[in-house]
């Protein structure tokens, strides 16, 4: 992978298990980096944990690693968490409203299409996360 066309991230290894490992990484705002975050509620800064697969390499807890992602991989999990739910929403609500449903039955419905939509993408879960390939490197 190109240097410009992929995602990384420095994470540590909380734990391995077979040929995974959690790894959990400082997720961060751009505004997280500002100096002025002190005095600015926008600031945001979250630890996540993911699983990750070896590689067949040895890792131990502690560890300091690198996770690496394609950028347009990333891309698609932005699609399938916010692009396409807002597309079910505004499809929906804009439907139902020149069907001629109130505004509150056009949005309440509207909202409540996203539940089977995060449903099938819940039940499809296995199958998508084999599409999402992260790549683990150690740093020295």
């Amino acid at each position: 992978m190109s240097e410009q066309n992929t995602i990384k991230h420095i994470g540590f290894v909380e734990s391995v298990s077979g040929q995974s490992a959690l790894v959990r990484i400082n997720s961060q705002s751009a505004c997280a980096a500002c100096h002025a975050k002190g005095a600015c509620s926008a600031a945001d800064q979250e630890n996540k944990i993911m699983t990750v697969p070896t590689g067949g390499a040895e890792y131990r807890a502690g560890e300091q690693v690198r996770v690496s992602i394609a950028r347009r991989t990333g891309l698609r999990a932005v699609a399938f968490g916010y692009v396409y739910p807002f597309l079910v929403l505004m499809t929906i609500l804009i439907i139902l409203t020149a069907a001629g449903a109130s505004e509150l039955q056009a949005g309440t419905w509207s909202l409540a299409s996203l539940a089977p939509y995060y449903l099938v993408i819940y039940l499809l879960r296995d199958r998508i996360s084999n599409t999402f390939t992260f790549k683990l490197e150690k740093l020295f």
